[in-house]
């Protein structure tokens, strides 16, 4: 491996770092489709449940941050989590302009069914669990770079 990326002449789709990920992504997304449809939500539905299981009552912009989404993105999943009865959204008490998601009864019961969901994935990766975990951590490094990349552009 060079230290330098490839000539023009010589880029192929499969020497994109880019293209990599973001198959992986589209991998991923087919190997948790049926486990998801089981507890009837999406994948980014079931993000924003992870999230809560984290933390709960926490404010939309808080639980945006920690999923790197913007509200335009985020409020309609909540809406549909919310319709679904698995979360609800009110105003703060001490600042009217803050919304809270907590989760309801349901969206605390489904984390029993996520080990299932977990499981089939770590699976279907099938990688020994230290080197998932390098894997993770070296994906959240990239990201992070990425996002400092992206600022400073």
């Amino acid at each position: 491996m060079t230290d330098a990326p490839p000539e023009t002449a010589d880029i192929r789709i499969e020497d994109f770092l880019c293209f990599a990920v973001y198959s992986a992504g589209h991998a991923f997304n087919r190997v948790y489709r049926r486990p998801l449809e089981r507890l009837g939500v999406t994948y980014p539905q079931f993000l924003v449940l992870v999230a809560l299981w984290g933390e709960d009552g926490v404010s939309v912009g808080r639980l945006g941050e920690a999923l790197s989404l913007d509200s335009n993105t985020l409020t309609p999943l909540l809406k549909r989590l919310e319709a679904m009865g698995f979360l609800t959204r009110r105003r703060s008490h001490e600042d009217e302009r803050r919304v809270v998601v907590a989760l309801t009864d349901k969206g605390r019961a489904a984390k029993g069914e996520a080990g299932d969901v977990m499981r089939c994935v770590f699976d279907a990766v099938g990688l020994p669990a230290p080197q998932f975990a390098r894997l993770t951590g070296e994906l959240r490094a990239l990201r992070a770079s990425l996002e400092r990349a992206a600022a400073a552009a």
